[in-house]
This record gives structure tokens, sequence and C-alpha cells, in this order.
């Protein structure tokens, strides 16, 4: 089986001005969502990233350049992944399809390219 990821996009400010409520019934989406995916061996990490901070680095001819990020003039911002074990891009796009990020924003599908 290949690996695949599912890379999380959205404005950035799709889950801002919700009440504690609203924002446990958008966990409760992704968990129903996620769990039996777990169970079955086919999503085999996940992480959410924590919003509005992070490190952008560039090499620079002074060196390496360290600035905050992600940026607020961004369109998107990256909330989270998710690993899947598929057997295949049509399977892990049918994954994808139930997932609930598609009400707030965009997955991507990428196959891990393993290198030894």
């Amino acid at each position: 089986m290949a690996k695949y990821t599912l890379v999380l996009r959205d404005s950035g400010t799709a889950f801002s001005g919700m009440s504690p409520n609203e924002m446990q019934t958008i966990i409760a989406r992704y968990t129903n969502w996620a769990q039996p995916l777990r169970e079955t061996g086919k999503i085999v990490a996940s992480q959410k990233l924590r919003d509005g901070s992070g490190r952008v680095l560039r090499r620079s001819s002074n060196g390496v350049l360290v600035s905050d990020g992600p940026h607020a003039e961004a369109k998107e911002v990256i909330g989270g992944v998710f690993v899947l074990d598929a057997a295949s891009y049509d399977e892990a796009v049918q994954i994808a399809k139930g997932c609930p990020h598609l009400d707030f924003g965009t997955v991507e599908v990428r196959e891990v390219e393993i290198i030894r």
C-alpha cells in the first residue's frame, strides 16, 4: 500500500468567531469521519496545526532568514494533515471526499514518495 497525505487548507479564519459548542460540534464531525478509518488502518497519522503560529525559513545570500508565519496575507493556510494507507490515488480521493474539511476549505491529496 502506498501512503498519501491529505493536506487541509482553509482561509485561516474559517473557524474564527465560533462558540465553544460550535467548535465541539465541528471536532465531533472530524472524529466521526476519522475514527472508523483509523480502526481499519486507513488513517495512520493525523495532526491539527496550531492556528496563527509557525516559522518560515528562506535561504538568502546572508544565510537563512526566519520569519513568523503563516503570513496573514496568504489566501490559504494549512490547518492540518492526515496520512493514509491506500491502494491507489482513487482510493485516497474516495476517502478524502468524506472529509468534513471540504465544508471549510480544500483537501489536497498527495502521494508520499518513500526515499531510501
